[in-house]
């Protein structure tokens, strides 16, 4: 791919390019550490004399590091987490209250209600290959951010108008209307060199795990389904300065490999991420610190509504009401999940109880399908492969099965199931766990992650041209530009109540997410309410 063509402003309303999508096929191990430099030879999930190294953090994600590390088109936990580490934002959030700070920016808007807002870049901030961020790397950024192919469009695309070169050290954001929740969502924007990722073959790269950033961190080694190295950059000159010199980040979905990397001991680990419930006790007795936040994380449920029957909104309904939601907790997630009542979890500031709540009524599922004219339905369900999802999966296949609904389950893995969904393939319904709460927490936010005219969720359902979703995005745009937080609240769970009327993509639990680390070695830690660590604010000890 060519390199885009550089200009003082950018008007990001037009621009139409064909990029990659998200989870797509990753390209293998050698051609990668090629791209990044890395050294080469097999993957190593084991840096030497870890349990000793006070430089050293070595952390257990419970997710694929094998998506993509474009942070325009992700949504791996693994690779979030990891890029918060390595990119910064014109503005970034803390992870746990997510108050705005300036990152890349000096100062935040003095006037978040204003239609324009102006950052100056700080004096210094280099890239991790030595070159200057300058201003044409923002806008090369927000060019990238406001095409329609990318993830994060639906994110800014409402709202934003255009970015505009002041002089060599400002860019100017002028807005559609005022929309000060825009502050915030200015983190996902991760800033990105020109240079590296404009030229030829650049965005392949990044999607493949080539990451160069202006943070703290500097991602030393990539190998993808084994582990992604760090070191701290030594030029940093920002707000969140690393706190040790190495980190090893091991990326291992399996239950039961990533509790032994943390627990025992020849622990290798100082902290992990995704902990099942069952091994909650376990870990505490072992001497470690598990706590866990409650947010947005689910499991959802999205059908393929062009394959019969699951076009009928009545087939949707059935499935639903026929989980035994209460079971699912009690059995699978151990206490540690509530029902889905909203799209939203009950902690989330917008909350409202949806007018439809799909309780436990298998006669009411039954009634549904008969409705419907259903009868001897077959349900593949694919999965993705994250330990908690397949917990939860019996409990769906009994209940379907109690109705007459004869299931088959297919977990896999998360990159192998997306890369599926990408290239069309045909599906029926598909499970998969999801927090949007990584990109942010205001409604507006979260419900554009999945319901986008044209996005990605919505092509994979095949039902936003209906009638129905047309309204649905209609009712969307009007609450983002309400201007009065009463009346664009009442909006909002306006069309939350069709959404859960509709169950096209929606959440069957809410849960908790549950971290584990090690407090004799380990300080600052914080536990997130979705997937992935932060460990800007960690020092390693003893």
């Amino acid at each position: 791919m060519s390199a885009p063509v550089s200009r003082p402003a950018l008007n990001l309303s037009g621009s139409r390019r064909d990029f990659l999508r998200i989870s797509g096929s990753v390209s293998a191990a050698a051609a990668i550490s090629a791209a990044l430099g890395a050294c080469s030879g097999p993957a190593s999930t084991s840096t030497a004399g870890a349990g000793g190294d006070k430089d050293l953090i070595t952390a257990v994600i419970g997710y694929g590091n094998n998506q993509s590390w474009d942070p325009s088109m992700t949504a791996s936990a693994f690779t979030m987490a990891a890029n918060n580490h390595i990119y910064e934002g014109l503005v970034d959030t803390d992870p746990i209250t997510r108050a705005p700070y300036p990152a890349l920016a000096t100062a935040l808007p003095a006037d978040v209600n204003a239609t324009s807002w102006k950052f100056t870049l700080r004096d210094g901030a280099k890239w991790h290959d030595g070159q200057p961020v300058t201003v044409d790397d923002v806008l090369f950024t927000f060019e990238r951010a406001l095409d329609k192919s990318t993830l994060i469009y639906s994110f800014f695309s409402a709202w934003l108008q255009e970015v505009k070169k002041v002089d060599d050290k400002t860019v100017e954001l002028v807005f559609k209307f005022p929309f000060p929740d825009a502050l915030p969502r200015l983190t996902i924007a991760k800033i990105m060199p020109k240079h590296v990722f404009g030229a030829a073959g650049g965005w392949d790269a990044a999607k493949n795990g080539k990451a160069i950033g202006s943070g703290p961190y500097k991602q030393t080694a990539h190998n993808p389904k084994s582990n992604t190295t760090f070191e701290a950059f030594a030029d940093y000159n920002g707000p969140r300065k690393p706190t040790v010199k190495k980190m090893n980040w091991l990326s291992i979905v399996d239950a039961p490999a990533r509790v032994a990397k943390i627990s025992g001991g020849s622990a290798e680990a100082q902290i992990a991420d995704n902990i099942p419930y069952a091994n909650i006790d376990q870990l505490t007795k072992g001497g470690l610190t598990v706590e866990g936040g409650k947010g947005m994380n689910h499991m959802f449920l999205m059908f393929n509504t062009a394959q019969k029957p699951f076009d009928d909104i009545r087939v949707r309904q059935a499935l639903f009401y026929a989980i035994d939601t209460k079971k699912m907790i009690d059995v699978a997630l151990k206490g540690h999940g509530a029902a889905s009542t909203s799209f939203l979890n009950e902690q989330n500031p917008s909350y409202a109880k949806a007018k439809t709540v799909y309780s436990y009524d298998p006669e009411k599922a039954k009634a549904l399908l008969k409705e419907a004219g259903v009868t001897n339905l077959t349900v593949t369900l694919m999965a993705v492969n994250v330990s908690w999802i397949a917990d939860c999966l019996p409990t769906i296949a009994n209940s379907w099965d109690a109705i007459g609904v004869k299931t088959t389950l297919e977990p896999q893995d998360t990159a192998a199931l997306f890369t599926k969904m990408d290239q069309s393939q045909n599906y029926q319904v598909v499970a998969a766990a999801s927090n949007p709460n990584q990109f942010g927490l205001d409604a507006d936010l979260i419900l554009r992650y999945n319901y986008t005219s044209g996005g990605t969720w919505m092509k994979y359902t095949k039902w936003d041209k209906s009638a129905v979703a047309k309204d649905l995005f209609a009712k969307m745009d009007a609450a983002t530009q309400e201007p009065s937080p009463t009346k664009k609240l009442d909006l909002v769970h306006a069309y939350l109540d069709v959404i859960a009327e509709q169950a096209v993509l929606y959440p069957v639990v809410h849960t908790e997410l549950m971290t584990a680390w090690d407090p004799k070695k380990l300080t600052g830690v914080r536990p997130q309410a979705y997937p992935g660590i932060n460990l800007l604010q960690a020092t390693r000890q003893g």
